[in-house]
């Protein structure tokens, strides 16, 4: 029965990311304003607070989407979790999600593992500061999907 609360709630949990993530959990003025701001920009007398706001309004709008699915989830399967684990996941998600989010982690990543031309965004082609982030939140999605399972 774990295995298969696993592999339900990993489904949900991947399908929500994507609903939450590109739909439903988050506006373009999110988008756009809730990374840190560069070096430079702060060098030049930006708050290094700025986008936060943005930030954190998304990471709460997607984190009541992935509620949401769990929660229709839940009610439909029998599924083995608990308030525990749920609240467990559901912040291990928010807290990576909104780190990463910040953008800068994701490009500190790259230029330090050997990809510093990944992270540059292209007009044309791969967008390697994307797809990280995309992989970043999924791995972060195991680790809340396990935590809701087994807590």
């Amino acid at each position: 029965m774990t295995l298969a609360t696993f592999g339900a709630v990993w489904a949900v949990l991947a399908v929500g990311h994507n609903l939450a993530d590109h739909v439903f959990g988050q506006s373009d003025h999110q988008a756009a304003n809730k990374g840190a701001p560069s070096a430079t920009d702060v060098a030049d007398g930006a708050s290094p607070r700025q986008g936060w706001s943005a930030c954190l309004s998304h990471v709460a709008q997607y984190h009541l989407v992935m509620a949401v699915m769990v929660a229709l989830a839940w009610a439909v399967l029998p599924l083995q979790i608990s308030w525990t684990g749920l609240a467990a996941g559901l912040v291990v998600s928010a807290v990576t999600h909104a780190f990463f989010d910040r953008r800068w982690p994701v490009r500190w990543l790259l230029q330090h593992t050997g990809s510093p031309e990944f992270a540059e965004l292209r007009a044309a082609g791969m967008n390697g500061m994307y797809l990280t982030d995309q992989a970043l939140h999924q791995t972060a999605l195991l680790v809340s999907a396990l935590l809701i399972t087994r807590l």
